[in-house]
């Protein structure tokens, strides 16, 4: 049986988790975290009968039912999953904790010797180098649970990593893919929030529409499979059914395919080495679907430009990049700041960054404290 902590457990990447985990029989959940939802997260623990768990916030985690501290330890405050991943023994960590609040129980995951089945991409677009060099030092894998990276894994398993030539990350293109920059000016959270093909959080949907989520995820690729960042090309393919390709060194193009579904890569990470039965939907092969792929619109969308500029300049500048993001989706989701306004908060702070690698979790905090204020005063003087 493979103890589990599933952390950022009310969240759409958690939620699909816990279905995937109670599907089989060799996995039991020993901990949870959630950022406020306390509702869902009790109902979860005392389903699961789980004896620990972790909520973000203070003003939420006191609304606990004072009936179910008897039976759950409840720890609470920004370190509260970093502190249930040390102090609950468990086999394998799933970080679906949205942006930099997740580096924290990643690097304690590795510390404690758990392997880290990653959906929390901003632990490497942060730390990259501290993180994966951890994870080598203790001889752990890192398995990534994003659906490109997690095709991106099988295929470079499949091929081997000597016979890569490079790799290839597929982009939905966002709920607005074909516009140009003209026809983006006046975009509204609603419309930038309906994404055409997955459904995920707000932040992770934003990101999605200004193709950001594409950009960290290169960011990612790059410290996950040890590439430079020229190996790595990214297309636009709107039906989201090819999630990933590796070219190889015979001109080969290895490709693959699938439904949509979150399980598939949860599942593949949660039972590794191991595969099993998941009821996703099974792609029909001759229900005449097209599958389209087009090169980014980099003048429009910016954000993958941005993310290999930041990483030409080190872990630094990603951690700049990350933290400026995360300032302006904000300011864009609380009406502050323009859609557009987004990429050039960010690409401000890239150009500002310093460069190089961070060797301490406190060296990451303190770049990510840095950018957050340079972007907070740019969206505040940018807020329309």
């Amino acid at each position: 049986m493979k103890r589990v902590i599933v952390l950022g457990a009310t969240g759409s990447i958690g939620v699909q988790a816990l279905k995937v985990i109670a599907a089989g029989a060799d996995l039991c959940v020993v901990g949870l975290s959630c950022d406020r939802n306390v509702a869902l997260l009790m109902e979860q623990a005392v389903s699961l009968r789980v004896g620990c768990v972790a909520i973000a916030s203070l003003q939420a985690a006191a609304t606990v039912p004072a009936e179910l501290y008897p039976e759950i330890d409840v720890l609470s405050g920004p370190h509260g999953a970093a502190r249930l991943v040390r102090e609950v023994e468990a086999d394998i960590v799933l970080n679906a904790i949205v942006g930099f609040a997740g580096l924290e129980s990643s690097l304690a995951a590795l510390e404690n010797d758990r392997v880290l089945a990653l959906a929390n991409k901003e632990s490497l677009v942060c730390a990259g180098s501290l993180v994966t060099g951890l994870a080598a030092q203790k001889g752990l894998q890192i398995l990534p649970v994003d659906s490109e990276h997690s095709a991106l894994f099988q295929l470079v398993r499949a091929a081997g990593a000597d016979a890569v030539e490079s790799v290839v990350l597929t982009a939905s293109g966002g709920p607005f893919r074909g516009r140009g920059r003209e026809e983006l000016t006046a975009v509204t959270k609603e419309e930038a929030l309906a994404h055409p093909t997955w459904s995920m959080g707000e932040k992770i949907t934003i990101d999605s529409a200004t193709l950001m989520n594409k950009g960290l995820e290169v960011i990612e690729a790059h410290h996950l499979f040890g590439l430079p960042y020229e190996r790595i090309e990214v297309v636009v393919h709107p039906q989201s059914l090819v999630h990933a390709l590796v070219r190889v060194k015979d001109g080969a193009l290895l490709a693959h395919l699938g439904a949509a579904d979150m399980r598939v890569p949860i599942a593949y990470a949660l039972h590794y080495p191991k595969r099993v039965t998941v009821a996703a939907e099974r792609f029909d092969l001759t229900g005449g679907k097209a599958l389209e792929f087009a090169a980014p619109d980099e003048d429009t969308f910016p954000a993958i430009r941005l993310a290999r500029e930041a990483g030409a300049k080190g872990d630094a500048a990603t951690c700049a990049l990350n933290a400026a993001n995360e300032t302006a989706v904000r300011s864009f989701l609380e009406g502050g700041l323009s859609f557009l306004g987004i990429s050039e908060v960010v690409a401000h702070v890239v150009r500002e960054s310093p460069g190089g690698t961070l060797g301490t979790y406190e060296e990451v905090v303190a770049v990510d404290d840095w950018a957050r204020r340079e972007a907070a005063d740019l969206c505040s003087r940018r807020s329309h």
